[in-house]
């Protein structure tokens, strides 16, 4: 059997590809958008990608499971579980449903479904075992959203992000009955998740690309809890607010898109759409063109910027050719292809910033643009709090050119709240560069 991994940094994302070596057949698990690197790979191991399958639809990336139907002509296998009106639409001829015990041949290569639900109601895992290799157990489980290193899939994103009442509770039930089911699989198992650390799809995902089910059910929280009520009482306690791409990305893996198809960026002087500065923080702040939001190009872009797109609407990305084009890539691989034009960066405006011991007390106007749980943990008394994702279309209660000292924990967000502000007409706005400062 031929095994390898593929993660993408920046949507914290782990795909697979598996391969009969006796009959040169080989399937993908989990797809990005850009078949490429599949393709490649298995052009110099000689395998032919003959079939793609889907842990469950996806909300945080755009699937290419429809890609892999149309593009390679391959059998694709998607769940037929859970509730049909959340279930897939629009499917290729090539698409095999598949249920609870149904099997997969990929050659000598079998993979077992295992319905799992919780993070999705019609989550399903693949157990795989080598039949080609002599074995008579499984090697390992696909497991997507539903188990992750050190962490299982939050079940509360049909509800924030699609507005389905009542999901997290019911989801949060089925993910208990999904855990009591694998406490009996054998513990050699090994998983491979769907996700690593930095994924919104958990709380507190591991780095480690992938473990075993015994390590598991010794280390991971969802296997050691002494009832159902604390099960999920853990499960929903504190899950941080989804991106707003989220809901778009549920509707289009759900409901499908146009098939991946690269385009080049071209540099323009048009400065008519929403633009976004890839540089880091501190060059944003040593110069940059009043209204632009700084989105830095590194492994968080995706849920940042993820909060300011519309789909429907342009913007235009600020940075070198280089690093332009990378993003523009990363975009497609959320199904966003409407990057218009870039810009080289302009040092029009500096950021004024001080650090948080200078905080005197009676500053009149301060904005915390933290989450939630680190607003709760502590704040400053006359601060009004804003998530900076919500900023974009929020009203915010302050003179537009009175001081307005802004800070979020570390001076990340704060830095995109900056240019939000600017966008909105804000001119005599501070920096806490440091963040908030307990003391």
């Amino acid at each position: 059997m031929y095994f390898k991994s593929f993660y993408n940094q920046y949507l914290s994302q782990a795909s697979y590809l598996i391969g009969c070596q006796k009959t040169g057949e080989a399937l993908i698990m989990d797809p990005i958008r850009d078949l490429t690197q599949y393709i490649e790979v298995a052009d110099q191991e000689g395998f032919r990608i003959t079939a793609a399958a889907e842990t469950h639809i996806h909300a945080d990336y755009a699937s290419g499971i429809r890609d892999v139907a149309q593009k390679l002509n391959a059998t694709i296998y998607v769940s037929g579980e859970g509730d049909e009106s959340l279930g897939y639409r629009n499917m290729p001829d090539t698409t095999q449903f598949v249920k609870q015990d149904d099997v997969i041949s990929i050659g000598h290569i079998k993979l077992k479904v295992l319905h799992t639900p919780g993070h999705t109601p019609e989550s399903i895992s693949f157990l795989l075992t080598d039949e080609g290799g002599g074995a008579t157990v499984p090697m390992g489980l696909f497991s997507g959203d539903f188990l992750f290193v050190g962490d299982i899939g939050r079940p509360d994103l049909l509800e924030k992000a699609v507005q389905v009442h009542g999901s997290t509770e019911i989801g949060a039930k089925q993910m208990y009955q999904s855990i009591e089911m694998a406490k009996s699989l054998p513990d050699h198992i090994q998983i491979w998740p769907g996700h690593g650390a930095g994924s919104p799809c958990g709380k507190s995902l591991g780095a480690i690309p992938m473990s075993t089910l015994g390590y598991e059910k010794q280390t991971n929280w969802a296997f050691n809890q002494p009832d159902e009520a604390t099960f999920i009482k853990q499960l929903t306690t504190d899950q941080p607010a989804p991106p707003h791409h989220f809901a778009q990305m549920k509707y289009i893996n759900q409901h499908g898109f146009d098939l991946y198809k690269p385009y080049v960026v071209y540099p323009s002087t048009t400065e008519e759409t929403l633009a976004f500065d890839l540089r880091d923080k501190e060059a944003f702040h040593g110069g940059h063109k009043a209204g632009t939001i700084n989105i830095p190009y590194h492994q968080n872009f995706i849920n940042q910027i993820g909060w300011y797109l519309d789909y429907e609407k342009d913007i235009q990305l600020i940075g070198d050719r280089e690093t332009v084009q990378m993003a523009t890539h990363t975009l497609q691989l959320i199904g966003y292809d409407r990057v218009s034009s870039y810009q080289l960066p302009k040092t029009e405006t500096m950021t004024t910033s001080i650090e948080s011991g200078e905080i005197t007390g009676q500053e009149k106007n301060i904005l915390d643009v933290r989450n939630n749980a680190e607003w709760q943990s502590g704040h400053y008394a006359q601060a009004v709090h804003i998530p900076h994702g919500q900023l974009l279309k929020a009203e915010i209660p302050f003179a537009k050119d009175e001081p307005l000292y802004v800070h979020c924990q570390s001076g990340v967000r704060s830095s995109i709240a900056i240019g939000i502000l600017e966008h909105k007409g804000y001119t005599n706005i501070i920096n806490i560069k440091n963040g908030y400062n307990q003391n």
